[in-house]
This record gives C-alpha cells, structure tokens and sequence, in this order.
C-alpha cells in the first residue's frame, strides 16, 4: 500500500491493525516559524537525525523534509497503544535522593576545583492516556521561540521544546551562530551571583572554540532569554566559517558546559557515574538539513514517552555557591514546561 502525507503525528492510509507496525513519524517546527514540518518517505535520505548525549546510536528520520499545509490535515486520533511499552520500570529520584547526590557532586566540584558541572535527573508522571495531538500542539503554543518537535518509531517516542542552539550554519554566506545560554530563574526574580558566574565558563568555552576556527567572531552583550516560565543568560556569537570545518566545531561545541560542565571530558565521566538513569537523547542534540541552513538543536526541555508514562528530563548547572533547595526547585520549575502541556488522564 502506498503511504499517504502524513498528519500531525498520525498515518492516514494505515489500517488500525498495522499502525504498530508501519509507525514512523516525526513533526516538528522551527523557532519562530509556524509553518508545520515532516519528512516523506524517500528512504534513500536523511536530513533529520537525532545525537545522543553520550554515545554514538543515532535516530534518524528518513526522506525529504516537507512542509504540510495545516488546511489539509485531517487529524486522526492515535492510541496509547502505538507508543512503546515501559519495560524498564524505572522508579524516578526521590528529592531525598537529589540532595545526597547533590551532596556528592558538590564534594566533586569543590575538590577538583570545578566551574561546573551539570547534574539531571528524570521526574516520571504516569497517565491512563495521553492525548498525542493536544499535547504537542499545547507546546508550539507556548513556546514560539522554541523548536518543537513529536516523534515516535518502534522503538522511541520523544517529545520536546526547547531555545538553545547549538550551531545554525548558513550554506550561502558560511556564517556560523551559536549562543552561550545558562543560568536558571523564574522570570520575576533578579539575577544572583550564582547564575552569573555559571554562564561565564559556558560563554568563554564558545568563545575560545570559535577563535581557533575564524579571525571574523562577533559576540554580543549578555541578556535575557525568556522561555515561558523561566529566564536565562544568553550570549549570541556569530563567525565566518570554513564549510569543511563545521562538523568539527559542532564535536568540539558539543556537550557545551551548559549541559555538561567543565573540563567536558572529566564531567562527562562523573556524569555517566552519579546520575541514576542513562541521558539518551536528553542533552545531545538534533541536526536539521534545509536547502539553505543546518541547524543543530540542543534538546533540552523534553520528555521519552510510554503508553503509561511520561519521562521529563531535568536538569541544573552545580557550582561551589549551588543552593540544594534552590537547585531541587529549578528542576521542579524546568519539568512545568513539559508537564503543564501534557494532556493527559490519570
């Protein structure tokens, strides 16, 4: 049979019974572009794929990449049962957990004299069903700034909406952005000591990588990024470019101590050590091809999905003036930009 577009996450021409079996689909939007996104199903293509945090297994997302005229989709409902199965059973950090871990990697950072280092955990919200559609289309609603996304295959579901970029990449001009974001606060409160110096590092890691690569780097003042509930530091760099250079500078850029910590590799360790469950595509990051641009997306604020449950990654940037509560509370806020999207019944 032969596939039609899809709608926004649901296959139209596929007989219930072979739902499970034909499953492979991602939509997504780009920031501040409302315009509805997929791919066809050109098999001998790829210009979405998905990089871990760690780890080299990469998803990919074959075919072109089309923009779907939202007049023309006509939604259909999918069932809990198309998301994958749970069989893990992960039981989520206890706050009493986060503390003494906390603990822990603050007795890291303090002998090894660390700027920083990044420690997450996962929040687990458990549901009778999820509305696929409701929830996605919440997100893009809330976060037009963001790139916002939905797949699911056989095997993953994931969910997400997040601002930072990690690398856009004219293929015209051979310009090359990237942004130094950090530091965490709901958008009312002003910024402390704490937040300040944790984004310095992360702005002077880019800083240094985009030297060694081009004598052309522009870097503007750091201000305030506002993503729904929250505010970050942000720091924008532009640079002229060599087209052969850019994988590289993306390895070097990638994770930035924003999602890491620095030096990278020692946090890296200490990362895959402490916390309780595997990152997987939490804090890599997802690389778009258009005909003009690549992009290259941090993912952020999202969440693994499950017929039952939810998983939504979190996480904060631990320094030598870290406050524990303080910390505990930032991931609580962080998870809201998921968990108040999510239409779900318990």
């Amino acid at each position: 049979m032969q596939k039609e577009k899809s709608t926004l996450g649901f296959p139209m021409l596929f007989p219930d019974a072979d739902i499970e079996k034909v499953l492979s689909m991602i939509y997504f939007k780009l920031p501040f572009n409302e315009n509805l996104y997929s791919t066809d199903n050109n098999n001998n293509e790829s210009h979405i794929v998905f990089y871990p945090f760690e780890g080299s297994e990469t998803v990919k997302h074959y075919g072109k990449i089309i923009n779907l005229n939202p007049e023309e989709i006509n939604f259909k409902k999918l069932e809990n049962s198309s998301l994958p199965k749970d069989n893990n059973h992960f039981t989520a950090e206890t706050k009493d957990e986060y503390l003494k871990n906390l603990a822990y990697v603050a007795g890291i950072i303090n002998e090894n004299q660390l700027p920083k280092l990044v420690y997450s955990r996962r929040k687990i919200t458990g549901f009778r069903k999820i509305n696929l559609e409701k929830s996605f289309n919440n997100l893009c609603e809330a976060y037009p700034n963001a790139f916002r996304y939905i797949f699911i295959n056989e095997e993953n579901a994931w969910m997400g909406a997040f601002s930072e970029v990690l690398g856009k990449f004219n293929k015209n001009t051979h310009d090359f952005e990237t942004m130094s974001l950090a530091g965490t606060l709901p958008v009312s409160e002003n910024w402390s000591e704490k937040e300040i110096e944790e984004q310095k590092p992360v702005t002077e890691y880019i800083r240094n990588i985009l030297k060694n690569h081009s004598d052309d780097v522009e870097e503007s003042a750091t201000y305030d990024h506002i993503s729904g509930n929250i505010k970050h530091l942000r720091t924008d760099f532009k640079a002229r470019i060599r087209p052969e250079n850019l994988d590289n500078i993306i390895q070097q850029l990638h994770p930035t101590p924003a999602v890491c910590g620095i030096p990278k590799d020692f946090c890296k360790e200490k990362i895959s050590k402490v916390e309780k469950f595997p990152r997987e595509l939490y804090a890599g990051y997802i690389k778009i091809e258009t005909e003009e641009n690549i992009f290259y997306f941090v993912n952020l604020r999202c969440c693994k999905l499950y017929q039952d449950s939810a998983h939504i990654f979190v996480g904060g940037g631990i320094t030598s003036q870290s406050n524990p509560e303080k910390e505990w509370r930032e991931t609580e806020l962080k998870s809201e930009a998921i968990l108040k999207n999510l239409s779900i019944s318990e």
